[in-house]
């Protein structure tokens, strides 16, 4: 994709997510324990924080390519750099994250992760904007720019890193307000949701690498190209 298109395309992505974000960021819950909202409000939904999420990346790789197109190379390799791994490690496997998990269990029992009372506070369209249009965009993505995968260490450490984290902020909430995020939560035993956590991170991983894999066999030797001009050979 030429650069000039692909810096309307991640504009108007990055616009779109900022939207999202603000519309979600709109919806009020009054007839909700207020106490579960004094410790994270919207933002402690996985859901929401991959909205900034998306919105940052875009962002970052809307700025990679006016940086391009104004011959700015220097400063354009490192913020590509920085694109290429908050795509790899973080964009793409949240967004499929989100995707996967969110259906699967809407499918089994909507109400373990997004009760029918959530439809008269969430129109249609957010609901879709935020668990069904993130993986199409994700894909997108790949087909329209090749990535440079960081090492493979590098990137399922940070990775790691960013779920621990969220999972902490889980846990907070829930030691502090006595709720869970998720009413899916509240069907485990401690061992059994700390098995369920370990099972949900292998398959972030596996998504990790299902990204990696995407991307070498739809933009081939390209990648590695790309790799060597990163490594200065």
């Amino acid at each position: 994709m030429a650069i000039a298109t692909l810096a309307v395309y991640h504009s108007l992505v990055f616009v779109w997510y900022i939207f999202v974000t603000y519309s979600i960021s709109l919806v009020r819950a009054e007839d909700q324990p207020s106490e579960v909202f004094l410790y994270g409000r919207q933002w402690k939904y996985l859901t929401v924080l991959n909205l900034v999420l998306q919105a940052v990346f875009y962002g970052i790789s809307f700025l990679a390519d006016v940086l391009r197109l104004i011959k700015k190379l220097p400063s354009a390799k490192y913020i590509i750099s920085c694109r290429d791994l908050l795509f790899s490690a973080l964009a793409f496997p949240v967004a499929t994250f989100v995707f996967m998990s969110f259906w699967v269990l809407y499918t089994y029992n909507r109400e373990l992760v997004y009760p029918k009372s959530l439809d008269g506070m969430i129109p249609r369209w957010l609901n879709h904007a935020m668990h069904t249009i993130v993986l199409p965009l994700a894909l997108l993505e790949i087909f329209a720019t090749p990535h440079c995968y960081p090492p493979k260490k590098k990137g399922l450490i940070l990775l790691g890193f960013v779920s621990v984290a969220y999972l902490s902020w889980v846990l907070w909430i829930y030691s502090v307000t006595g709720k869970w995020v998720y009413p899916l939560f509240t069907f485990f035993s401690p061992v059994g949701l700390a098995a369920f956590f370990c099972s949900n991170l292998v398959l972030i991983v596996w998504i990790y690498n299902i990204g990696e894999f995407l991307n070498r066999m739809i933009w081939g030797d390209t990648i590695v190209i790309l790799e060597y001009k990163r490594k200065g050979k």
